[in-house]
């Protein structure tokens, strides 16, 4: 069951990233990078085609709920920096939810931009890896877009980039016929923090609620993990 609430809590978050994308940037895939980029997330992650086609549907209904992307910060227990971003047609709900979980959980809500200094916005692409590609030739050509650090595996390319450059590494990868397994916008911790076995549980808890909520998309945080 916990199984199938997960997959649920999945489809509705890259339900409502797929319907802001369609919105921004209109609902056809092919002139919409981002949204082609969400959509193939959505494939990797077993999303049924016809939740895709309704969630970009919705971006064009009159009567659609309109969606904000709202960024959160505090501190969970024990001084962990935490950043929560949200999707919501109700962002005085979305408050008063976030807002509960960190009191409940001995953390603290606080102000816009005071956990933000504290971490980098990467955007991140795994892409299949292509017969006969050099990874440092790759590298080479890819510094000119912006691309900070690239590394393969047995099967896929990882490339990392500032969030801002996006768009130009993802136009190199298609027009060159790599094929993008998925993307990523990531908020990467300039430090992380030691805690204890003891703390970090205590921290799991909260994380846990705040990422059990439908409105939250995305929960990151400057923890190591023991």
């Amino acid at each position: 069951m916990k199984r199938w609430g997960n997959m649920a809590r999945v489809f509705t978050r890259l339900g409502k990233e797929i319907t802001i994308a369609a919105k921004a940037g209109g609902p056809d895939p092919s002139t919409n990078p981002r949204l082609r980029l969400l959509i193939q997330n959505a494939k990797v992650e077993n999303m049924p085609k016809d939740n895709i086609d309704r969630a970009v549907k919705r971006a064009t209904e009159k009567d659609q709920k309109d969606y904000k992307e709202v960024v959160y910060e505090g501190y969970a227990p024990h001084g962990i920096a935490v950043v929560v971003e949200t999707a919501t047609d109700n962002p005085t709900r979305t408050v008063a939810n976030i807002r509960s979980y960190f009191n409940k959980y001995n953390g603290s809500l606080g102000t816009s931009g005071m956990c933000d200094y504290l971490f980098e916005r990467k955007c991140s692409f795994k892409v299949e890896k292509k017969e006969g590609v050099d990874i440092e030739e790759l590298e080479l050509e890819l510094i000119d877009f912006g691309v900070e650090e690239i590394f393969a595996e047995e099967d896929y390319i990882m490339i990392y980039a500032e969030f801002t450059n996006f768009g130009p590494i993802q136009r190199y990868l298609e027009d060159n016929g790599f094929h993008i397994l998925t993307f990523l916008f990531e908020r990467i911790p300039n430090e992380i923090k030691d805690v204890t076995e003891e703390q970090q549980a205590e921290i799991e808890k909260l994380l846990e609620k705040i990422e059990e909520d439908e409105d939250v998309t995305n929960v990151f945080h400057n923890m190591k993990s023991n």
